[in-house]
């Protein structure tokens, strides 16, 4: 069964919504971003939020001892990568991590070059997502999902996912996890009841 991620928590109540509906995983922003939210911020959502539900840190170029900060004081449990982080970057922050600390690297997709080039990285899973210029985060647009490789494997799909598309999108590209951000929102604030839905909608698509 896919897997859902809820981004851009940034307050109590986002998270007494997910503890409520139960995604499998949330994301919290550290990079410029209006759903950005800081070390602190993220710390007390974490003591709040259902130990079940794993939580990602986004990143975009970021300070890699910031984010094994984060790791290590169990703000975050996983990385999710969404700038130009290269191979030395990776290995860089993989050798100040535990073994089990999973990395997820973002895929701004044009062509199928982007998405071929990306599997050379040594990380757990990419993350397909549309190329927005001069956008480093998610631009809540779809891209052309026919570029995607029958082969590619177990990723994480994004890109202008919400309650009306998603039930296709799943059946027919089968990606191990959906990132849904602003297609939970309303008015720039996530939305209980889309979220109910959309998660209603994954758990229920074969």
């Amino acid at each position: 069964m896919t897997k859902i991620k809820i981004c851009g928590l940034k307050r109590k109540e986002d998270i007494e919504y997910v503890n409520e509906l139960k995604p499998d995983y949330i994301g919290f922003v550290f990079a410029n971003s209006k759903r950005k939210v800081d070390k602190d911020t993220a710390k007390e959502l974490k003591k709040l939020l259902d130990n079940d539900i794993m939580s990602v840190g986004v990143f975009v170029d970021e300070d890699i001892d910031f984010v094994a900060e984060l790791v290590k004081d169990k703000v975050i449990d996983v990385i999710q990568l969404h700038g130009r982080e290269d191979e030395n970057y990776i290995s860089t922050l993989k050798a100040k991590l535990d073994d089990d600390t999973q990395i997820i690297k973002a895929v701004k997709v044009k062509s199928i070059e982007d998405i071929m080039n990306a599997k050379k990285f040594d990380v757990d899973y990419l993350l397909l997502d549309t190329y927005a210029e001069n956008v480093a985060g998610g631009s809540g647009k779809e891209f052309d999902k026919t570029l995607i490789p029958e082969d590619m494997g177990d990723y994480f799909l994004a890109g202008g996912l919400n309650e009306t598309n998603l039930e296709k999108t799943i059946a027919t590209y089968n990606p191990f996890a959906v990132d849904l951000s602003s297609g939970v929102e309303t008015d720039g604030v996530k939305d209980r009841d889309k979220i109910k839905r959309v998660i209603e909608i994954v758990k229920n698509t074969k």
